[in-house]
Protein backbone atom coordinates (compact mmCIF):
# COMPACT_ATOMS: atom_id res chain seq x y z
CA UNK A 1 0.00 0.00 0.00
CA UNK A 2 1.44 3.35 -1.06
CA UNK A 3 1.08 6.16 1.53
CA UNK A 4 -1.15 9.02 0.37
CA UNK A 5 1.63 11.50 1.24
CA UNK A 6 3.89 9.92 -1.37
CA UNK A 7 1.15 10.01 -3.99
CA UNK A 8 0.47 13.65 -3.14
CA UNK A 9 4.18 14.53 -3.34
CA UNK A 10 4.54 12.87 -6.75
CA UNK A 11 1.42 14.65 -8.00
CA UNK A 12 2.77 18.03 -6.86
CA UNK A 13 6.14 17.39 -8.48
CA UNK A 14 4.82 16.06 -11.79
CA UNK A 15 1.24 17.40 -12.19
CA UNK A 16 0.03 13.95 -13.32
CA UNK A 17 -3.34 12.73 -12.07
CA UNK A 18 -3.60 11.09 -8.65
CA UNK A 19 -4.50 7.75 -10.21
CA UNK A 20 -1.51 7.84 -12.60
CA UNK A 21 0.82 8.77 -9.71
CA UNK A 22 -0.54 5.89 -7.64
CA UNK A 23 -0.07 3.42 -10.54
CA UNK A 24 3.49 4.64 -11.14
CA UNK A 25 4.40 4.38 -7.45
CA UNK A 26 2.95 0.87 -7.27
CA UNK A 27 4.94 -0.16 -10.34
CA UNK A 28 8.09 1.45 -8.83
CA UNK A 29 7.43 -0.21 -5.46
CA UNK A 30 7.27 3.17 -3.72
CA UNK A 31 10.49 4.60 -5.24
CA UNK A 32 9.78 8.26 -6.11
CA UNK A 33 12.66 8.65 -8.54
CA UNK A 34 11.69 5.52 -10.43
CA UNK A 35 8.01 6.56 -10.42
CA UNK A 36 8.92 9.91 -11.99
CA UNK A 37 10.78 8.10 -14.75
CA UNK A 38 7.79 5.79 -15.33
CA UNK A 39 5.49 8.82 -15.59
CA UNK A 40 7.90 10.49 -18.00
CA UNK A 41 7.82 7.39 -20.24
CA UNK A 42 4.03 7.17 -20.07
CA UNK A 43 3.79 10.88 -20.90
CA UNK A 44 6.05 10.46 -23.94
CA UNK A 45 3.96 7.52 -25.21
CA UNK A 46 0.76 9.51 -24.67
CA UNK A 47 2.23 12.52 -26.49
CA UNK A 48 3.16 10.37 -29.50
CA UNK A 49 -0.46 9.23 -29.82
CA UNK A 50 -1.67 12.85 -29.75
CA UNK A 51 0.73 14.15 -32.45
CA UNK A 52 -1.70 13.35 -35.27
CA UNK A 53 -4.46 15.55 -33.87
CA UNK A 54 -4.94 19.06 -35.22
CA UNK A 55 -3.88 21.93 -32.97
CA UNK A 56 -5.93 24.86 -34.29
CA UNK A 57 -6.36 26.89 -31.08
CA UNK A 58 -3.64 28.57 -29.05
CA UNK A 59 -1.97 31.86 -28.25
CA UNK A 60 0.50 34.33 -29.63
CA UNK A 61 2.90 34.95 -26.76
CA UNK A 62 5.62 37.59 -26.55
CA UNK A 63 8.60 38.49 -24.44
CA UNK A 64 10.81 41.57 -24.42
CA UNK A 65 13.99 41.30 -22.37
CA UNK A 66 14.62 44.00 -19.75
CA UNK A 67 17.49 45.48 -21.81
CA UNK A 68 15.01 46.09 -24.66
CA UNK A 69 17.47 44.51 -27.11
CA UNK A 70 15.94 41.01 -27.43
CA UNK A 71 12.33 40.14 -28.20
CA UNK A 72 10.42 36.97 -29.04
CA UNK A 73 7.07 36.20 -30.67
CA UNK A 74 5.67 32.68 -30.39
CA UNK A 75 2.73 31.01 -32.13
CA UNK A 76 1.90 28.16 -29.71
CA UNK A 77 -1.02 25.87 -30.53
CA UNK A 78 -3.29 23.42 -28.72
CA UNK A 79 -6.56 21.67 -29.62
CA UNK A 80 -9.12 23.61 -27.56
CA UNK A 81 -9.75 27.18 -26.51
CA UNK A 82 -10.31 25.86 -22.97
CA UNK A 83 -6.64 24.81 -22.76
CA UNK A 84 -5.47 27.92 -24.65
CA UNK A 85 -7.07 30.15 -22.00
CA UNK A 86 -5.68 28.20 -19.05
CA UNK A 87 -2.99 29.90 -16.95
CA UNK A 88 -0.80 26.79 -17.19
CA UNK A 89 -0.78 26.83 -21.00
CA UNK A 90 -0.10 30.55 -21.09
CA UNK A 91 2.72 30.13 -18.56
CA UNK A 92 4.23 27.36 -20.70
CA UNK A 93 4.08 29.71 -23.72
CA UNK A 94 5.91 32.35 -21.67
CA UNK A 95 8.56 29.80 -20.60
CA UNK A 96 9.14 28.89 -24.25
CA UNK A 97 9.52 32.60 -25.10
CA UNK A 98 12.15 32.91 -22.35
CA UNK A 99 13.91 29.85 -23.76
CA UNK A 100 14.01 31.33 -27.27
CA UNK A 101 15.24 34.68 -25.93
CA UNK A 102 18.07 32.98 -24.04
CA UNK A 103 19.06 30.20 -26.44
CA UNK A 104 17.74 31.12 -29.87
CA UNK A 105 15.34 29.32 -32.20
CA UNK A 106 17.68 26.71 -33.67
CA UNK A 107 16.91 23.12 -32.63
CA UNK A 108 14.45 24.44 -30.02
CA UNK A 109 12.89 21.12 -29.08
CA UNK A 110 16.26 19.44 -28.50
CA UNK A 111 17.71 22.31 -26.44
CA UNK A 112 18.17 21.72 -22.70
CA UNK A 113 15.50 23.68 -20.87
CA UNK A 114 17.09 26.73 -19.21
CA UNK A 115 15.28 26.15 -15.90
CA UNK A 116 16.13 22.44 -15.62
CA UNK A 117 18.95 21.23 -17.85
CA UNK A 118 18.12 17.57 -17.11
CA UNK A 119 15.21 17.83 -19.58
CA UNK A 120 14.88 19.10 -23.10
CA UNK A 121 12.28 21.62 -24.24
CA UNK A 122 10.57 18.87 -26.23
CA UNK A 123 10.30 16.72 -23.09
CA UNK A 124 8.79 19.64 -21.20
CA UNK A 125 6.13 20.05 -23.90
CA UNK A 126 5.40 16.31 -23.87
CA UNK A 127 4.79 16.50 -20.11
CA UNK A 128 2.17 19.16 -20.76
CA UNK A 129 0.64 17.12 -23.61
CA UNK A 130 0.10 14.33 -21.08
CA UNK A 131 -1.23 16.76 -18.50
CA UNK A 132 -3.70 18.53 -20.83
CA UNK A 133 -4.55 15.49 -22.94
CA UNK A 134 -4.11 17.57 -26.09
CA UNK A 135 -1.56 17.94 -28.84
CA UNK A 136 0.66 21.02 -28.32
CA UNK A 137 2.62 22.47 -31.23
CA UNK A 138 5.07 25.32 -31.61
CA UNK A 139 3.94 26.64 -35.00
CA UNK A 140 6.40 29.49 -35.32
CA UNK A 141 8.93 31.49 -33.35
CA UNK A 142 10.54 34.77 -34.20
CA UNK A 143 13.47 36.14 -32.22
CA UNK A 144 14.59 39.73 -32.68
CA UNK A 145 17.92 41.04 -31.43
CA UNK A 146 19.66 44.39 -31.82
Amino acid sequence: MIPIEKIKQLREETSFSVSECKKALEKAEGNLKMAKEILREWGAEFAERKEEREAAEGVIASYIHSNKRVGVLLDFRCESDFVARSPEFQNLAHEICLQVAAMGEKDLLSQPWIKDETKKVGDLIKEYVAKFGENLVIKKTCRYEL
